[in-house]
């Protein structure tokens, strides 16, 4: 009987050592948007990343990604423009302080690579988005990067029709243990 709850024992805690699951932290990590207003190339930053991340290299069909950021943390480096887009026509932080993405599924492609789904929420409107992104491993966990498009109409993400309506977001992501 020892034996058993020993073994048992052993395996629960060597499971929870080599445990896949990581948490995405700002340190490192950048979530970047860009678009065009006038014509010209414009952007910024979000951070206040939140989440749990659980990635398997060797079963990618067993990961999935719960993560969220602070809508409120936008940053364009310009402050009276920081202020606007926080306002209800465009994030609603009031309303809607976290912007998230929870994956639905990752797909292996090549070497490193991986495809994932998923459901982003911005604005209080969800979206299945689709993008490549890639897995390096870091002494502290992985860095995951990755980019996708999306149309802010679709988010409800209002601006005048001089603000181009696609919206480039790269992440590059590092997620500790």
């Amino acid at each position: 009987m020892k034996a058993v709850i020993f073994s048992l024992l052993t395996f629960f805690f060597s499971a929870a050592a080599f445990s896949q699951d990581y948490v995405p932290v700002d340190q490192g990590s950048s979530v970047k948007f860009k678009l065009k207003n006038f014509g010209l190339n414009t952007g910024g930053t979000f951070s206040g990343l939140k989440g749990t991340i659980h990635f398997d290299k060797d079963n990618p069909e067993a990961s999935s990604f719960d993560v969220s950021l602070d809508a409120n943390s936008v940053n364009t480096t310009v402050e009276m423009r920081d202020n606007h887009l926080r306002e209800e026509e465009y994030f609603d932080v009031k309303n809607y302080p976290r912007i998230s993405f929870v994956s639905t599924s990752v797909k292996a492609a090549k070497g490193n690579s991986y495809n994932i789904s998923g459901k982003l929420t911005l604005k209080g409107k969800s979206k299945e988005i689709e993008f490549p992104f890639v897995a390096t491993q870091s002494e502290e966990g992985y860095v995951f990067t990755g980019e996708f498009k999306i149309s802010r109409k679709e988010f409800g993400i209002g601006g005048s029709s001089t603000i181009s309506d696609k919206v480039n977001v790269s992440l590059c992501i590092l997620a500790k243990k």
